[in-house]
């Protein structure tokens, strides 16, 4: 390596939005994150909702919320809706056929 042309490469400390710090090296000083492994959603499997400006809110009040039960109520009675009119389906070109051949 050539002297004098790297940059210093030292040991610093990270700190996060979260309160989580870690230690790691770079060029920098101080680094300073927004979010980390800690706590972000793809690494924790919790879902961590940050409002701005009452956005959530907004959006609960527009649509409403549901909760698993409501969205399990809900998919139960689509595929019973969906299940009536295909087993309905299947009924009427069975009487459209008898019909056809009772005639000729």
């Amino acid at each position: 390596m050539k002297e004098g042309i790297h940059p210093k490469y030292d040991e610093v400390e990270v700190r996060c939005a979260c309160g989580n710090t870690f230690k790691t090296r770079s060029t920098k000083p101080e680094l300073h994150l927004e979010i980390c492994s800690a706590c972000h959603p793809f690494f924790t499997g919790r879902q961590k909702l940050i409002d701005t400006e009452g956005r959530v809110e907004r959006f609960t009040k527009k649509f409403g919320a549901q909760t698993a039960e409501q969205r399990k109520t809900a998919a139960t009675a689509v595929k019973a809706a969906k299940a009536k009119t295909a087993k309905s389906a299947k009924k009427a070109p069975a009487a459209s056929a008898k019909k056809t051949t009772a005639s000729a």
